[in-house]
């Protein structure tokens, strides 16, 4: 995409070294790739309200938490573009078919979008 991240902010650092990454290596890709996407210039700004500080609780099973997390995600990525899947697809580093598919999958649909 031609990005050139040049800094890092500390506090960014800090927030992504804390997190305890329940979608492993995978999740930490799809953050940074969705962070120099969205960063107008070469500092990456990681939206770390999406990650908090002290990680999600571990109470629930792990395959409940990934889906639930992942679904937070692809509603908060369709929200921000609006509804328009090939833009939150973009903005996921995913093919639009690809978010379809995980869409169908999790169970969201359009009135989905905005509840809550």
């Amino acid at each position: 995409m031609g990005r050139h991240i040049e800094r890092i902010p500390a506090e960014t650092m800090r927030t992504l070294s804390r997190w305890h990454w329940p979608g492993n290596v995978r999740e930490l890709e799809n953050i940074i790739e969705r962070a120099v996407i969205l960063s107008p210039g070469p500092v990456l700004n990681v939206p770390l309200a999406t990650l908090g500080t002290s990680g999600p609780t571990r109470t629930a099973e792990p395959a409940q938490t990934f889906q639930a997390s992942e679904k937070a995600l692809i509603l908060r990525a369709l929200r921000e573009a609006n509804g328009v899947v090939a833009t939150a697809a973009l903005g996921l580093g995913m093919k639009r078919t690809t978010l379809n598919s995980k869409m169908q999958k999790l169970g969201i649909s359009r009135s989905d979008l905005f509840s809550r």
